[in-house]
């Protein structure tokens, strides 16, 4: 598989429900930074954005995956959940088996490609 190629996931769960690479980066960037908001300005989304994707995550799942104190002098801050961690893990396992499982096809579909 090449640098540019790649496989993306997004779970539809029976619900309806989505869990895809926007929302699993939105958890990697909270859990990074602390914060929802500076999460949202590094994926360049709006902190309203990024706050209704936390929502729809926390309503989601059993549990909450973040969960936010309100700001004050310092600010508010966010973190995950031991739940919202373990989606986390889980997604980035599924990310990394399917794109292994999926290098031969592929690179038969990059070699079609090429061909054209």
């Amino acid at each position: 598989m090449t640098e540019l190629t790649r496989l993306r996931i997004r779970l539809v769960f029976a619900d309806g429900a989505m869990l895809g690479p926007g929302k699993a980066d939105l958890l990697a960037a909270i859990a990074e930074t602390g914060s929802i908001a500076a999460s949202g300005r590094a994926m360049s989304m709006s902190y309203k954005r990024a706050w209704q994707l936390v929502e729809t995550l926390n309503a989601s799942f059993a549990d909450p995956l973040v969960i936010r104190s309100r700001g004050g002098a310092g600010g508010g801050n966010a973190t995950l959940t031991e739940t919202g961690k373990t989606v986390l893990a889980a997604y980035r396992r599924l990310e990394t088996g399917a794109a292994e499982a999926a290098t031969a096809e592929i690179v038969a579909l990059e070699a079609l490609k090429a061909g054209k």
